[in-house]
């Protein structure tokens, strides 16, 4: 195998790879990455059992050459230390070149290094998805469910199905719901009159797949192939496989934690709430919940303070749009709250609460944007 490829597209390609591959890994042959040169270009993969990834940097894209030069062939090299190489490579272009011995040298300008190579026949071979489940859908949109949803998996391994994110996908909705019983969050988006036929109900992904996997797409239009099997996620661009071992186990019934009334509603800024909780949680910080106190004032007002004992005491008062229903005094968490208020991304929001021991949930004012987020409240009494 041998080929000189630009620099940047390699290491561009590598990097997103290397999200796949675990240094605390069993099978020693996963610590490498896997690269595959062929007349069309060269393909990266990177796989920890539960990840797989796939870059394919094509030989020309939109008129532009990528790979200068390819003689067909595969190896293996050890995944360490890489990108480290490539990155401080002193010219713009690459050559790598395997021997029959699964040497490998790459070089570029004067310098050059020599690495041991791996056999790529014991590289596990990728599962072939069969699989009729498959629909599209904006990247950027998949980008910004991720990010609205990801951020509330549990992170401890006590309810391991609790660490990934509920797909529903049934009357052209898909739903993304995550919780770690102690706050929610759930979104919604309607999708094209394609995935009519299509339905899945208990598909849960590993948060951290899901992490991954924003990390290394672009904020493109371009559309993103979901494809669903048994066991396993593939999503799929034109230059980027991005494979995820679905968790096993049921996902709980959430719907029935979201109350359907409500004894007192805010209508106020978000950006406004989100500044008075972070600085009421500056106080907060040291104790264990880092919980601040909300409570409604006369005149479309609402206090919020935090106390800590050793140190002291914030309060600050907040001018709401509206508030309706009974007065309230209700203690949270301040992370979850401003979590939960970046996900959304609404200028203004409502709160809907149901009692001071109660989950309260969060809205944007605007219905046309399917978000949801809950929190339950802490006793601090």
């Amino acid at each position: 195998m041998k080929i000189i490829i630009e620099r940047d597209q390699l290491m561009q390609s590598i990097q997103n790879v290397m999200r796949a591959i675990s240094p605390k890994t069993t099978i020693p042959i996963l610590s490498g990455m896997k690269l595959e040169a062929n007349e069309q270009g060269l393909k990266l993969t990177g796989s920890d059992s539960d990840i797989t990834i796939e870059s394919i940097i094509p030989r020309e894209e939109d008129g532009v050459i990528n790979i200068h030069e390819i003689t067909p062939g595969k190896v293996v090299v050890q995944a360490k230390f890489l990108p480290d190489i490539i990155r401080k490579l002193p010219e713009d272009q690459v050559e790598i070149e395997a021997d029959g011995d699964l040497n490998i040298m790459i070089r570029s300008g004067n310098a050059e290094f020599k690495l041991n190579g791996q056999d790529p026949d014991e590289y596990p071979q990728l599962p072939v998805l069969q699989t009729d489940n498959s629909f599209e859908m904006p990247t950027d949109l998949l980008k910004t469910l991720i990010r609205q949803t990801n951020f509330a998996v549990s992170t401890s391994e006590t309810r391991p199905i609790l660490t990934g994110v509920h797909f529903k996908l049934e009357d052209e909705q898909l739903e993304l719901v995550a919780t770690d019983s102690h706050r929610l969050a759930s979104r919604r988006v309607k999708m094209n009159e394609e995935t009519g036929a299509l339905s899945f109900n208990n598909i849960v992904i590993p948060g951290k797949s899901l992490g991954e996997l924003n990390k290394i797409l672009d904020d493109t239009q371009d559309s993103i192939q979901i494809s669903v099997a048994e066991n396993q996620i593939l999503f799929r661009t034109n230059n980027l496989f991005f494979l995820s071992r679905l968790l096993d186990g049921n996902y709980p019934e959430t719907s029935r934690l979201i109350p359907n009334q409500s004894k007192t509603e805010i209508q106020v800024g978000a950006k406004e709430l989100i500044q008075t909780i972070d600085r009421a949680s500056l106080l907060a910080k040291d104790n264990r919940n880092n919980i601040v106190k909300l409570v409604t004032k006369g005149d479309q007002a609402i206090e919020i303070t935090s106390n800590s004992p050793e140190i002291g005491t914030a309060e600050e008062v907040l001018n709401t749009n509206t508030i309706e229903g009974e007065d309230l005094k209700i203690s949270f968490n301040a992370k979850y709250m401003i979590d939960a208020l970046r996900a959304i991304d609404a200028e203004e929001i409502k709160i809907q609460f149901t009692g001071a021991m109660r989950p309260f949930i969060i809205e944007p004012i605007d219905e046309q944007e399917q978000i949801l987020q809950l929190i339950t409240p802490v006793r601090t009494y």
